[in-house]
């Protein structure tokens, strides 16, 4: 049985899956965490000896699941922008700076003084914020000059694993574009743009789009994983586009809503449209763009919320036969919508689109007395809602409005959570089922890039539909206001954020 290997590289966990696209069947999934160090406030680093690692022992486990089978082609999708850096002899000069790394503040406004923003925007398609590798590179030149010595080459996290499994060092085409260094209007990287991070042109391996062969495993890296000399490895994908593109967001009017530690959100698009409030990725689809939103903190900001403010509810919980999140769910749901005048702003780890603001702070405006555990949970539930809202708001000004939203990762179990959504959107919110993530974007593409005879379309046989949740459109009046008033806190306090030492 000829398979495909998809691999996603994570921020919390690298993941694997095995795909046998003539009978669209999933055959194996298999995954390892990773560990996220922060150093420093505001750091945010990885070891990429542990994603090589865990993929070594994925891709041995998927095969053990599927003796017999073999693989014909591999495909890595990974989260963008991180940066990695190799010396001549291809080892790590450091670990990854990710791509939700704050240390670049002063590079970020250096950048913005050498380069009018609406300029910068045209000529990329993304403002300018902490995401660019532009500002990556010029921090480690102020604070690491022995390492910028050595330094050979820059790529992303799944260029990184295509470089261990083929020793061809190239870059995907999406990681460039975020960084802030491809030209829209010729797609080539753009020797100025790299002149404003002190760049040399020479450190960036040659482009490849997602479904070009990058290269063919090694002998060594076969020795590594058990896959065989030989294999073809696809040029790779963002995570957030695979995710998108494997969930059904092909074609305008279709917006996804990812409810994971933090929230994405996605649309395709026919043409650029470019905006500083979001960010603009290529589709996977050729000729397809992918303007996307991501909030900080949405599932990460649930957590805290449960552990810290909730924690005292575990008992009842457990009484209940219940998690402790199903159980806040529960008494959210006995909540009136709008809970009762209270707002939390969800901006706990600073908010990237659409405010770019790394300075915003969580708040929880409005308590009384009279508020209890179920309104600061709903107050939660809600104010994530509306940064949701804000996106679509957006979006629709640029001409994306959607037909439907569909929603998915772990916070889309949440019925309670998902009417919540439904409701203040006031549109249905359909829950996608089965759908395993980036991997299952990675494998397709593999696919489509190995000569399988598959097309683009045929990853929508993967994912299959969940409940539809329908707003409530009596409650669109109270949201409305809800969401102003949600939307005013932000700004009144806009100016207290940045002030604060």
């Amino acid at each position: 049985m000829d398979c495909v290997l998809g691999l996603d590289i994570g921020t919390t966990s690298t993941i694997g899956i095995l795909v046998d696209p003539p009978n669209r069947r999933i055959v194996a999934t298999a995954s390892r965490p990773v560990t996220l160090s922060a150093p420093h406030p505001g750091w945010a680093e990885e070891d990429p000896a542990q994603w090589w690692t865990n993929v070594c022992a994925i891709v041995r486990e998927l095969l053990g699941a599927a003796p017999g089978s073999r693989v014909a082609a591999v495909g890595v999708a990974g989260m963008v922008p991180a940066l990695i850096l190799l010396d001549r002899d291809g080892h790590c000069l450091r670990p990854s700076i990710q791509q939700s790394d704050g240390r670049c503040e002063r590079e970020v406004a250096e950048i913005a003084a050498r380069i009018a923003e609406p300029e910068f925007l045209g000529m990329t398609g993304n403002g300018i914020n902490q995401q660019l590798i532009l500002a990556k590179l010029r921090w480690i030149a102020r604070h690491e000059p022995d390492t910028l010595a050595r330094l050979a080459t820059i790529m992303g996290s799944y260029d990184y694993i295509g470089f261990r499994l083929t020793g061809q060092r190239r870059i995907e085409r999406n990681w460039a574009l975020e960084g802030g260094l491809v030209d829209l209007a010729t797609g080539t990287v753009s020797p100025r743009l790299c002149s404003l991070g002190g760049i040399d042109p020479a450190w960036l391996p040659p482009l490849v789009g997602s479904t070009e062969i990058a290269g063919l495993v090694t002998p060594s890296a076969a020795a590594a994983t058990g896959l065989a000399p030989g294999t073809p490895v696809i040029g790779g994908v963002a995570d957030h586009v695979a995710s998108a593109y494997a969930a059904g967001v092909n074609a305008p009017g279709t917006v996804l809503l990812k409810f994971g530690g933090a929230g994405d959100v996605l649309a395709s698009a026919s043409a650029a449209r470019p905006d500083r409030r979001l960010f603009l990725d290529y589709h996977a689809i050729p000729g397809r763009f992918m303007p996307n939103g991501c909030m900080a903190s949405t599932g990460s900001l649930l957590n805290w919320v449960a552990a810290t403010l909730c924690a005292h509810e575990e008992g009842a919980a457990r009484a209940a036969g219940r998690r402790l999140h199903a159980h806040l769910d529960e008494l959210a749901a006995a909540v009136p919508p709008g809970c009762e005048g209270l707002v939390m702003l969800p901006y706990f780890l600073g908010e990237k689109s659409p405010i770019h603001d790394p300075q915003a702070r969580g708040v929880l405006a409005g308590l009384s007395l009279g508020h209890g555990v179920g309104h600061i949970w709903r107050a939660a539930l809600e104010g994530t809602g509306y940064a949701f809202r804000h996106h679509v708001e957006v979006f629709a000004e640029l001409g994306h409005a959607p037909d439907r939203l569909l929603a998915s990762d772990g916070g889309s179990c949440s019925p309670v959570w998902m009417q919540i959504v439904a409701d203040l959107h006031g549109r249905p919110v359909q829950v996608l089922s089965g759908h395993p993530g980036s991997c299952l974007g990675s494998a397709w593409l593999a696919a489509i890039g190995a000569g399988f005879g598959v097309d683009y379309d045929g990853v929508a046989d993967f994912v299959s539909l969940g409940r539809l949740h329908e707003p409530d459109v009596t409650l669109g009046p109270l949201y409305d206001e809800g969401y102003a008033r949600f939307r005013d806190l932000y700004r009144r306090l806009a100016s207290w954020f940045a002030a604060r030492d």
